[in-house]
């Protein structure tokens, strides 16, 4: 959070060319998401549950609405909705990406344990 705040909070922030800004967006939030839920979950995938998924988007979701509001009072920036979407699709993707891992692990698990 602290260097998507440090990121947001310079009027050019340095990014790649040929990166859509919308790309840029989800893959910060889905790095975000991802840390999020491994607090949620207690440090491990064994932890993870669709309550703890949630609360990482939501964390996630809220933050990057944060951000845009931060964004409007830097000089140079402006707010974009579109952004906003972005951040909670990155999220998304990424938790269920991570959700499907843990199913997955979960039940490798019980088929070695069988």
């Amino acid at each position: 959070m602290a260097l998507i705040f440090a990121v947001s909070s310079m009027s050019a922030p340095p990014a790649p060319p040929q990166v859509n800004d919308k790309v840029e967006h989800g893959l910060a939030y889905g790095v975000l998401a991802l840390l999020v839920l491994r607090a949620t979950s207690g440090g491990g995938w064994a932890g993870v549950s669709r309550g703890a998924l949630l609360a990482a988007w939501g964390v996630a979701a809220v933050y990057g609405v944060s951000d845009e509001v931060h964004q409007s009072f830097v000089p140079g920036r402006a707010s974009d909705p579109a952004d906003v979407v972005a951040d909670a699709l990155g999220a998304a993707v990424a938790l269920v990406a991570a959700g499907a891992f843990g199913i997955i692990r979960r039940s490798r698990r019980s088929a070695d344990a069988a």
